[in-house]
């Protein structure tokens, strides 16, 4: 119930919330994307859930016992009425299913109030009159960007969906359960031989410079795994839009110039081929999640919500240096370290592979051979540790020039290797290191087989 004399709040759906949670911790994961402690009224309940949400973080079950537990070690369990009053928030729903709705309400006051107090703050600005009117309306603005930033969170959206858009913005129309797959296969014949797909429960990290195409490479992994076994794919994109990724995928699948495909101008015979891609493409069971600026925790708490919905075989992250920790620190390496810890522990608990895709330091680039090592993955910490796969991408044509190339090899020995790509497992948990080679097509981005010996080491 709203009481018109304090801020707007809800009380008996704070209690809901919290009660559903005690009911059923797992439910928690439906709503730590978008309910944060602070969005609660009531300081007791706000402490309830702030130990709720702790337990989460640290992957340990919530319940009245474990809840009570932590709150004794942090001194408050009188202060919130005691292990009786956890027993009357249980006793306030019969069941869990409703959480979500509960919580959008605890979410909808709680930015209420938030512009309550943008109000106020924007209101003693005018009192201040500034001299200059557009420093006084830059205040009043970042004060309602913050209110509005915290409620433009981003979620999954289909690629049917992104594609449907695509179509629309270009003036096209768009044509109109399995069993569990033991490995994801990237469909590129040497390095599933090598790896014998991705397994489930492993971290893999896909490490390269920028422009060598790391993310072609993981998108068309999304692609292959998701058309030729039907995996479902969660793919966070931290660093390109949805219509990005769905416009190189259409490019890819249709053969065409990706340049066309943004452009929206193609042949009537590329349009053909544009409308047989979008209907192959529409079916695929992939999932994009544009969210910028992502942190880890409401990543898996996205990743967990799809995985109980539609079972996901494949995540992929790009990419991991864009994505925060849950508690912002001044050494970059400890919570780049921390992230790869949590999406570790995600393939684990999804029992689905983890495609995170990396940056490279610049060391590679002093090296006379340009061939990518363990030490350059960037703001490094344990993410060589806590990956059970570790792939490079390495192309010569990027680091020499063909002038260049002739002049330290035998071009009738080494051909200049125009849109070859090493692709370097340089950490294979669970078995051989080693090199296979690619073809990439500049004209669609595109990774395609090669014919070439996998030498292992």
């Amino acid at each position: 119930m709203i009481n018109e004399s304090l801020p707007p709040h809800d009380v008996e759906a704070e209690k809901a919330v919290i009660g559903s949670l005690l009911i059923d911790g797992e439910s928690i994961f439906r709503v730590a994307t978008f309910l944060r402690p602070e969005d609660f009224f009531t300081p007791e309940n706000q402490w309830i859930y702030d130990v709720c949400f702790s337990l989460y973080q640290r992957t340990e079950s919530i319940d009245q016992i474990t809840v009570a537990r932590e709150l004794v070690q942090r001194g408050r369990l009188d202060e919130v009425g005691g292990a009786a009053y956890l027993s009357h928030l249980v006793s306030t729903v019969p069941t869990s299913l409703h959480v979500e709705h509960y919580a959008q309400i605890v979410s909808r006051l709680s930015v209420m109030r938030r512009l309550i107090s943008a109000g106020s703050q924007i209101s003693a600005i005018g009192y201040e009159a500034e001299a200059d009117v557009n420093v006084a309306l830059s205040k009043a603005e970042d004060i309602l960007f913050k209110v509005s930033q915290r409620q433009s969170r981003q979620d999954f959206v289909p690629i049917r969906q992104v594609l449907g858009q695509y179509f629309e913005e270009t003036g096209q129309t768009l044509p109109g359960e399995a069993e569990e797959i033991p490995h994801i296969l990237t469909s590129f014949t040497a390095l599933d031989d090598f790896l014998g797909g991705l397994q489930r429960s492993d971290l893999v990290v896909l490490g390269a410079r920028p422009s060598q195409g790391k993310t072609s490479l993981a998108l068309n992994i999304a692609r292959n795994a998701a058309v030729n076994q039907k995996a479902c794919v969660a793919l966070f994109s931290l660093e390109m839009s949805r219509q990005a990724v769905v416009q190189r995928l259409l490019a890819n699948e249709a053969n065409v110039d990706s340049r066309s495909v943004r452009s929206g101008l193609y042949t009537e015979k590329e349009e053909r081929r544009i409308m047989e891609a979008s209907g192959i493409l529409s079916e695929a069971p992939i999932y994009i999640d544009d969210s910028p600026q992502l942190k880890v925790v409401e990543m898996l708490s996205k990743a967990k919500r799809l995985d109980f919905e539609r079972n996901i075989d494949l995540v992929i992250v790009d990419y991991l240096q864009l994505m925060q920790g849950e508690r912002r620190s001044d050494n970059r390496v400890q919570e780049v370290s921390e992230i790869t810890r949590w999406l570790k522990a995600l393939a684990r608990e999804i029992d689905a592979p983890v495609l995170a895709i990396s940056q490279l330091s610049r060391a590679v680039l002093g090296r006379a051979s340009h061939k990518p090592q363990l030490s350059d993955l960037r703001e490094s910490g344990s993410i060589e540790q806590d990956a059970d796969v570790v792939i490079f991408i390495s192309r010569d044509e990027m680091n020499f020039n063909e002038d260049e190339w002739k002049k330290e090899h035998d071009i009738e020995v080494e051909p200049y290797p125009r849109g070859i790509a090493d692709i370097i497992i340089a950490k294979h948990r669970n078995g051989p290191i080693g090199e296979v080679k690619l073809r990439f097509v500049h004209r669609t981005a595109k990774f395609e087989d090669l014919e070439a010996e996998v030498g292992a080491a």
